[in-house]
Formats: C-alpha cells, sequence, structure tokens
C-alpha cells in the first residue's frame, strides 16, 4: 500500500472530533514554551487542535500533515487556519531558518527515518529556535509493566500498531542531540506509574 493510502485508511478509522491524549497536559507544555508573535510549524497537525489554541494564543503557525483526511477535519472546524498537506518524505515546501518554533506531539514515534526527519526540523528552525515535541515513555516502569502483564505487552508492542519507534527520556535526548539541538531537557510526565505516561521534550537549535 502506498504510504499515503496508508496514512489515509488510519485517520478514516479514526473518528472525527476526539480529543488528542493528554491534551491538557501538552496545552499547558505549549503554553510553556510559545510566545505571542513567534512563528510556529505543527508537524502532524491532524485535526488541528492545537495549532487552533497556539493561534488564538498569537502564535503565527503553519499546520502540516501527511494525510489529507485529518487536514480536511481541521479544515471544517478551523478555517482560518494555515493548513498544508506534505510528503512523509520530505523535504517540507519550507524555506530555511523561517520558524521560531517546531511542534510535533506524538508524532516522531511514527516516523520511519528519523534521521531525515530531525534534519528537516533542524533546516526550517532559526538558529536559537525551539523543537518541541511529545512521545510515549518506554522508560523502566513502562518496560517493567509490559514484561508482568501479557495484556500489557501485546498492547505495547502489538505488530500492527503504527508506533514504530519507541523512546526512553535517555535514548530521546540522545537522538536530538545528534541533529544538533541543545539545552535538552526530556520530562515523563502524565498518568500514574504504570499508566500511559508521556515524554516531553524541549530543545533549541545550536547556532552554527
Amino acid at each position: 500500500m502506498p504510504s499515503r493510502d496508508y496514512h489515509e485508511a488510519l485517520w478514516e478509522s479514526v473518528p472525527a472530533g476526539l480529543e488528542p491524549v493528554a491534551h491538557s497536559l501538552r496545552s499547558g507544555f505549549l503554553r510553556e514554551h510559545v510566545a505571542p508573535g513567534e512563528r510556529v510549524l505543527d508537524v502532524g497537525c491532524g485535526e488541528g487542535v492545537f495549532a487552533a489554541e497556539l493561534a488564538a494564543a498569537g502564535a503565527q503557525v503553519i499546520a502540516i500533515d501527511v494525510a489529507e483526511e485529518p487536514l480536511r477535519r481541521a479544515r471544517a472546524r478551523h478555517p482560518e487556519l494555515d493548513l498544508r498537506l506534505v510528503d512523509d518524505a520530505g523535504p517540507w515546501p519550507l524555506p530555511d531558518a523561517a520558524l521560531d518554533v517546531v511542534w510535533a506531539g506524538e508524532v516522531i514515534e511514527h516516523v520511519p527515518d528519523t534521521a531525515a526527519w530531525l534534519s528537516e526540523v533542524r533546516r526550517v528552525l532559526r538558529s536559537g529556535g525551539s523543537l518541541l515535541l511529545s512521545t510515549p515513555t518506554n522508560g523502566p516502569l513502562a518496560l517493567l509493566g509490559a514484561a508482568v502483564s501479557r495484556r500489557a505487552f501485546a498492547a505495547r508492542f502489538d505488530p500492527r500498531s503504527d508506533h514504530l519507534r519507541f523512546y526512553s527520556p535517555a535514548t530521546l535526548s540522545g537522538l536530538i542531540e545528534d541533529f544538533g539541538f541543545e539545552k535538552v531537557t526530556v520530562r515523563s510526565a502524565g498518568g500514574l506509574p504504570g499508566a500511559r505516561r508521556l515524554l516531553l521534550a524541549h530543545a533549541v537549535r545550536a547556532r552554527f
């Protein structure tokens, strides 16, 4: 199945209007790190919930996705947004160093080629710009839960899942640093230990 068809099929299986996972947590994280007037790219914007919140808070937002179905839903709900369809193989049709912030919520775990993806993130960010992302955690507690429960293991490592990568705080920090970012912070947040928790990462594009 071609990549675009795969992403469209995934989205067509998702009911419209669902609240994003850990919505309030991720909204708060964005409010901490995005200032009014900043130029923000929302990568993997889905139905545009976070892009709309950022725009309402005064940011200048471009929102991109690799599937048309979520963008169709986003246009219906938020016609004021700048929403763009992009190829998942890149490059994105954006100038170099054009953005102050790149936000990718629950995206990096779906990316087949993280090297190309992070290189593209770095390309479109200005020197000193911020990368913000969230992804499910795969730290010791999550692994312990999967080890002691067959059901939890099957859910986390289901071969039919669209999650292609699994990150711990250490592996995510190391990956981001390898691609020209500094001041990297990664923290776990969300539900109780053993429940679904997230990693929230903030990094700055190195000035070179």
